[in-house]
């Protein structure tokens, strides 16, 4: 078996994780604005570009298998690209080395990009959550003020006290 369908089924992953990696890039301008429901569009379009990756890594697992398997060279685990460039021919090799090599960056960039994404997120909840602070004070005990002087205790019941 040649390495076509494989270096194919790369190109179409490729190309899902780019569109994922521009919607992170879109995220992150809708986060700096604040745009919530520009946010959630984007999360349920990156859902689906998750879930068609998910689909096209399980086909190329399929395929880097079947590439595999006449050489005899299956094991219990999922083939990995590496092993494909492995055993590969020579004039393969070179494809699936440049393959391997951009979506090794490419997924880099996103896990990078992801990674702001999450910080400006959780800053901009520190930031809701500093301005629900200010504008709900709790009350806060004076330093000079004694502790019981302004709470009145609940009366003390002697241990003894029965109605007779």
């Amino acid at each position: 078996m040649s390495a076509s369908t494989l270096i194919a089924t790369l190109e179409k992953l490729y190309k899902l994780n780019k569109s994922l990696m521009d919607l992170s890039v879109k995220k992150t301008d809708v986060i700096k604005r604040g745009d919530m429901e520009g946010l959630d569009n984007l999360l349920k379009d990156e859902q689906k570009h998750i879930a068609a990756i998910n689909t096209v890594e399980n086909e190329r697992q399929r395929q880097s298998a079947s590439y595999l398997k006449p050489l005899g060279l299956l094991t219990e685990e999922q083939p990995t690209l590496s092993q494909c460039i492995e055993y590969s021919a020579q004039e393969d090799k070179h494809v699936l080395q440049d393959w391997h090599h951009k979506m090794t960056e490419l997924i880099s960039e996103l896990k990078e990009r992801n990674e702001l994404n999450q910080k400006l997120v959780y800053q901009s909840l520190q930031f809701v959550n500093m301005n629900l602070s200010i504008m709900q004070p709790q009350e806060q005990q004076s330093t000079y003020a004694r502790p019981n002087s302004e709470k009145k205790a609940p009366p003390q019941r002697s241990m003894f006290d029965s109605q007779a």
